[in-house]
C-alpha cells in the first residue's frame, strides 16, 4: 500500500505553478504595466540596433555586425520569459505544463550560454582591434565573424538539452509551486524529490565552462587591451579607445555578475527572492539597457540612427 502511494506521489505532478510575484497580489497590475513597457523598450530598442547595423554602411564593421547578433539575441531570450510572466501577471493563471515548462528552460539556457560566449567573442573583437590594429582587417574579416557567431549559437544546444533532459528525469512530488517567474534550475531542484547532487555537480560544471571561462578570457583581454591603451601617446587617443570598450564592459559586468552568482554560489545560499532578483537582472534589466548604453556611448551609433529617424 506506501509503496503505491509512493509512486502516485512521484507521478503526480503533471504541471506547476509559476508563482512569479504573487506574494505581493496589491501590485499585479502595476507589475504587468512596468513590464509591458518594458518589453517594448526591449523590442525596439534592441530591434533599432539590429536595423541600423543592416542598413547604414558605416556600420557594416565586425564590431557592429556582432552588436546587431547580440541585439538579435537579447530579444530572443527576453521573448522566452517575458510574454509567460505578463500572461500570468494579467489573468492569474500561472498554470505551466512539464514540457512548457521544460521548453522554457532550455531555451532560457542555451539563450545565456550563446550570451555568454557572443559577448566573449565580442571582447575578443576589441582585443584585436586595439592590440593588433594593423591585422585587424585580416584577423576579422567577414568569413571568421561569421563562422564565430554560428558557432557561439550552435555550441550551447546539445549541452543545455541535456541538461534540461536530466532535469526532468527527476521525481517531482509534493508541491509543484515554483517561486520563481520563469522555469529555471535552482527553484526546480528544491521540488525535485530523491539525490540532486549529480545534478548540481552537473549544473555546476556547465556554469564553469560557459559562464567563468567566457568571464576569464573577458577579464583577460581586458587587461591586455587596458595595458595597450595606457602606452598609447595621445590622450585623444586613449579617449577613443576606452570609449569604444566602455559599453561592452558595462553590459558584461551586469550580465556575468548576476548569472556567476546565481548559479556558482552554494545551495545553502540560494533564497527565491534573491534568485528572482538576480534573474531579473541578466533576463530583463540587460537587454532593456544593452541598447541605450551601445547607442548613448557611441557616435558612429547615434549618427546612423539619426539618419534613421525623419
Amino acid at each position: 500500500m506506501e509503496k503505491k502511494t509512493a509512486e502516485v506521489n512521484l507521478t503526480s505532478v503533471m504541471e506547476f505553478v509559476l508563482l512569479g510575484f504573487s506574494d505581493i497580489p496589491n501590485l499585479q497590475m502595476f507589475l504587468f504595466v512596468i513590464f509591458f513597457f518594458v518589453y517594448v523598450v526591449i523590442l525596439m530598442g534592441n530591434g533599432i540596433i539590429v536595423l541600423i547595423a543592416r542598413v547604414d554602411q558605416a556600420l557594416q564593421t565586425p564590431m557592429y555586425f556582432f552588436l546587431s547578433n547580440f541585439s538579435f539575441l537579447e530579444i530572443c531570450f527576453v521573448s522566452v520569459t517575458l510574454p509567460r510572466m505578463l500572461t500570468n501577471l494579467w489573468t492569474q493563471k500561472r498554470n505551466i505544463s512539464l514540457f512548457a515548462c521544460a521548453t522554457q528552460m532550455s531555451f532560457v539556457l542555451t539563450l545565456g550560454n550563446i550570451e555568454c560566449l557572443l559577448l566573449t567573442v565580442m571582447a575578443y573583437d576589441r582585443y584585436v582591434a586595439i592590440c593588433n590594429p594593423l591585422h585587424y582587417p585580416l584577423v576579422m574579416n567577414h568569413k571568421v565573424c561569421v563562422q564565430m557567431v554560428v558557432a557561439c549559437w550552435i555550441t550551447g544546444v546539445p549541452v543545455e538539452t541535456g541538461q534540461t533532459y536530466q532535469i526532468f528525469s527527476l521525481p517531482f512530488c509534493g508541491s509543484n509551486q515554483i517561486n520563481h517567474f520563469f522555469c529555471d534550475i535552482p527553484p526546480l531542484l528544491k521540488l525535485a524529490c530523491g539525490d540532486t547532487f549529480l545534478n548540481e555537480m552537473l549544473v555546476f560544471t556547465v556554469a564553469v565552462l560557459f559562464v567563468t571561462i567566457p568571464f576569464l578570457l573577458i577579464l583577460g583581454s581586458y587587461i591586455k587591451i587596458i595595458s595597450t591603451i595606457l602606452r598609447l601617446p595621445s590622450a585623444t587617443g586613449r579617449t577613443k579607445a576606452f570609449s569604444t570598450c566602455s559599453s561592452h564592459i558595462t553590459v558584461v559586468a551586469m550580465f556575468f555578475g548576476s548569472a556567476i552568482i546565481t548559479y556558482l554560489r552554494p545551495k545553502s545560499k540560494h533564497s527565491s527572492r534573491a534568485d528572482k532578483f538576480l534573474s531579473l537582472f541578466y533576463t530583463i534589466v540587460t537587454p532593456m539597457f544593452n541598447p541605450m548604453i551601445y547607442t548613448l556611448r557611441n557616435k558612429d551609433a547615434m549618427m546612423a540612427l539619426r539618419k534613421l529617424l525623419p
